[in-house]
């Protein structure tokens, strides 16, 4: 399901531009990761992802913001400290697998805040969205058509690459729901056959205890 929502994203992204997210982060009295805010989407495994977060404030001011980037098969990419003006972090991804971008935020010492909330705007790039077209545009001296029309190729080899990936666990959830049918209608075959048995078993017992008795 995430791997869909990804896909859907991918198809936007040709038709329009990204908007950072933007959201106010709340100051808690301690440090505690599980009342972290965090934003998950998914990658494809050996994909370039590039994680840009603008956090507000200055140090020192009563709070302190700290990320920290996970993905589902327990791989970390990055827990920067202590956030405030632009914090970027670069990974390539080791698996197929979601991958969560978490922040805190909490008091330091005992100065008051009249206002404990921190802005942060997260963007986040992932595969052809990532790349530096500048950079390559400058090395491989292409014009502008051309970087466009590069990055706009990547960008459909990726929504490809998707579609062929959910065709792929499509057969499969399909193979696999066609061997749990198979097996429940065994299984109901067996449990049909051992009633029936027991039930003749039960007939002939009941009649030999009653001719045993001299009962019919």
């Amino acid at each position: 399901m995430a791997r869909a929502r990804s896909l859907l994203c991918s198809l936007l992204l040709l038709a329009a531009g990204t908007q950072a997210l933007k959201f106010e982060l709340e100051a808690l009295a301690t440090h505690n990761r599980h009342s972290a805010r965090c934003i998950r989407n998914f990658v494809g495994k050996d994909t370039l992802v590039v994680v840009t977060a603008t956090v507000d404030g200055h140090r020192d001011d009563g709070m302190r913001v700290d990320m920290h980037i996970t993905d589902a098969a327990g791989n970390e990419y990055g827990k920067p400290k202590d956030i405030v003006g632009e914090q970027r972090t670069v990974f390539t991804s080791h698996a197929d697998a979601a991958f969560d971008v978490c922040f805190e935020n909490y008091m330091t010492g005992s100065k008051y805040v009249e206002h404990p909330t921190r802005h942060v705007e997260l963007d986040i790039d992932i595969g052809a969205d990532a790349k530096d077209w500048s950079a390559i545009q400058a090395t491989e001296k292409l014009k502008p058509v051309e970087t466009e029309l590069r990055r706009i190729e990547e960008m459909v080899a990726e929504v490809v690459s998707e579609m062929e990936y959910l065709r792929i666990r499509e057969q499969k959830l399909r193979d696999t729901n066609e061997s749990t049918n198979t097996r429940v209608k065994w299984f109901g075959f067996m449990t049909t056959f051992l009633l029936i048995a027991l039930w003749a078993w039960q007939i002939m017992y009941l009649r030999a205890y009653f001719r045993s008795k001299h009962l019919i």
